[in-house]
């Protein structure tokens, strides 16, 4: 099992990216909103339960997934140091169970991710909307530093389709695409 870790700021393109490698390839997606909105709902946005259970339904789908074999694609707004107990979290659970984890991170001009954030797409999923919700995490979060202590396939984005990009991805790692891709039908 491969785990694809996309990650990036808010209107990186993660998503979209993610969207365009599971398309080609026999990977399945675990977008970083399933959990929230699975569980926002029910508990506050941030609070103590809705940190514990998006925590927990994380951890079991990439769980699940690596002792399946399930091939996956995990998007996150990675936030240096405020999350690295997390990716730990994840790698672990990944190799725990025999899988591989393949970190892919997003970076793109701070000005084009605000014009990005306001696209009408992104409000289906309840993300940052705003430029000035952008601003805010500029100052708050380094959000583009990469993971510490493993490889990252960096991919600037600013300028490239995400087609492009997800067939950058594809080609790194070795993905191996669909058949029926393959052959044409």
């Amino acid at each position: 099992m491969k785990l694809i870790f996309i990650y990036g700021s808010p209107a990186a393109g993660k998503l979209t990216v993610a969207n365009e490698i599971a398309k080609r390839t026999d990977f399945r997606m675990f977008h970083n909103h399933l959990s929230i909105d699975c569980v926002e709902p029910i508990f506050e946005f941030g609070s103590p339960p809705f940190q514990r259970l998006i925590e927990l339904i994380r951890y079991e789908v990439v769980s699940e997934a690596a002792r399946a074999g399930q091939n996956l694609i995990y998007t996150f707004c990675y936030a240096k140091d405020l999350d690295d107990e997390h990716v730990t979290g994840i790698i672990s659970r990944v190799e725990d169970n025999g899988g591989e984890v393949c970190f892919v991170q997003l970076v793109c001009d701070k000005q084009i991710l605000k014009k990005r954030v306001i696209e009408e797409s992104r409000k289906l999923h309840g993300k940052a909307s705003t430029p000035e919700q952008m601003d805010y995490y500029f100052r708050t979060y380094d959000l583009f530093s990469p993971v510490p202590g493993r490889e990252s396939l960096r991919i600037d984005n600013s300028e490239v389709s995400a087609e492009d990009t997800a067939q950058q991805i594809i080609d790194h790692y070795g993905l191996q695409v669909e058949k029926e891709q393959e052959a044409g039908l």
